[in-house]
């Protein structure tokens, strides 16, 4: 009982302490904010310097030194960090690092005082914890880049009116990375401040690629590259390139739609063994008992949640139909 006491308090402890540090930094990042705008006159949109806080990046892992060598010596930590900055999430590896050890550690220390409960489950159920903050970066990532996949023809079509009224590319896509709302508008501020910068529109455009992987971002880039080089009219490429965006675009939301029936039942399938597991205790807790304290059932119960966790990700695999 008291390594459970003791780990409500230290998650207790460890939340508050993160929250005082977070909403410490909102307000320290405010009053520099306000500061600023009274001490600086205001000028106009396109006058404003380059927010070097955009391109300066803390290449640390932690900034604890033993954690950060630690971490360095792992191959997919780059990935990783490279999945945390697609999402557009100002954590460290480290932070994420630490924050799957104390989920993982808490649960397994409280789960692992209830006898009635298998082992495998309270493995199984600290795994999950552990890598919660994990599926956390993968969901935002993932909505960031629907996001931004839905954006970025109308995007790509203002780009393209700018041209052709005579604009030249640099002053085109200054004026869309302000008028845009993000994440488009975000990465496209970020080309550009780098193309400040003295790097050149093919090696910006690349990054810009390389932070959104999808494949119209780095067509895009591919274009704008090869105008440079060989002229033509960037305009029309970039019309035809909007266009091809909203058809394939149309294309996966009917393929989302078919397979969404699919998917919910798969996800009804999963969760009704538990509900009726859950209301057969409130039935007769007496007979379920005898699956979590005979050890047949307990194997019993390792088989069918396996059995569960196989048949889901079965299910979600034939409806994930890709184009």
């Amino acid at each position: 009982m008291s390594s459970i006491v003791l780990a409500v308090v230290f998650a207790i402890a460890f939340g508050a302490a993160a929250i005082t540090i977070y909403m410490g930094r909102g307000w320290v990042a405010n009053t520099e904010a306000e500061t600023t705008q009274e001490t600086e006159p205001e000028t106009l949109d396109w006058m404003n310097p380059v927010d070097s806080s955009i391109l300066l990046k803390e290449d640390a892992l932690s900034s604890i030194d033993f954690l950060d060598r630690l971490l360095a010596r792992f191959n997919g930590i780059a990935i990783l960090k490279a999945q945390i900055a697609e999402a557009d999430l100002r954590w460290s590896v480290g932070r994420l690092f630490l924050a799957m050890l104390l989920g993982g550690a808490a649960t397994w220390s409280i789960l692992g005082r209830m006898y009635w409960i298998p082992q495998v489950f309270s493995m199984a159920i600290s795994a999950a914890v552990a890598a919660g903050p994990y599926f956390v970066i993968l969901r935002r990532r993932k909505k960031k880049l629907l996001l931004f996949e839905e954006q970025f023809p109308d995007a790509l079509d203002t780009l393209a009116r700018a041209l052709r009224a005579g604009n030249a590319l640099a002053g085109a896509m200054q004026i869309l990375s302000r008028e845009t709302k993000a994440p488009v508008g975000s990465e496209l501020r970020k080309a550009v401040d780098e193309r400040n910068l003295g790097i050149s529109w093919e090696q910006a455009l690349g990054n810009l690629a390389k932070r959104i992987p999808i494949q119209e971002v780095a067509m895009f880039s591919a274009a704008v590259h090869l105008q440079s080089r060989t002229g033509g009219k960037l305009h029309e490429v970039l019309a035809k390139l909007a266009e091809n965006m909203r058809e394939s675009s149309a294309l996966k939301g009917e393929i989302r739609a078919v397979a969404a029936h699919g998917k919910m039942t798969g996800a009804i399938l999963t969760v009704m063994p538990i509900v009726i597991s859950a209301l057969m205790m409130m039935v007769n807790p007496n007979q379920m008992a005898l699956l979590f304290t005979d050890p047949f059932g307990k194997t019993l119960l390792i088989a069918a949640a396996c059995c569960l966790v196989a048949a889901h990700f079965v299910i979600r695999k034939l409806t994930d139909i890709k184009i």
